[in-house]
């Protein structure tokens, strides 16, 4: 055990260590410390508010494209990533991660592409430094339309 009489005030900081079984050991500190928290808002609420399935040419490959319409509240995300699974929601197909910008309010359009038709959970996860907010939907894709 080792006692040090800190500098800044009249207060006793205690150091012990204690060996353990694992051949590990455990540090307790005991004392008076001192930090700073700063809280921030964070992302607190994602919305999907439409989703649209965009009708293609016959010259484009047979991927169906769908767009999501998202909005959030509180701070402004800086990524987007949308995780594509089974009906479940169980099994993840697809992961996509992409950096964005949005300067004013958030309002975005993500457009994703599904390789067959089928029935697929859909999470998008909307991100900053220090937050994430997630919302999810089923959707059903039959070739060049969705609901």
């Amino acid at each position: 055990t080792t006692e040090a009489s800190s500098n800044s005030d009249s207060s006793t900081t205690v150091e012990s260590m204690e060996d353990n079984p694992d051949g590990g050991c455990h540090i307790y500190r005991n004392g008076y410390y001192r930090t700073d928290i700063s809280v921030v808002e964070g992302i607190l609420e994602v919305n999907i508010i439409q989703m649209m399935s965009i009708q293609m040419t016959e010259s484009q490959d047979e991927n169906s494209l769908v767009d999501f319409v998202v909005t959030c509240q509180g701070s402004l995300p800086t990524d987007v990533c949308t995780v594509v699974s089974d009906p479940t929601c169980q099994v993840s197909k697809s992961m996509v991660c992409d950096p964005i910008i949005v300067t004013d309010e958030c309002l975005l359009t993500i457009r994703r592409a599904f390789e067959e038709p089928g029935t697929y959970c859909i999470n998008i996860t909307l991100g900053d430094d220090t937050s994430q907010a997630l919302a999810s939907a089923l959707i059903s894709v039959n070739g060049g339309e969705s609901t």
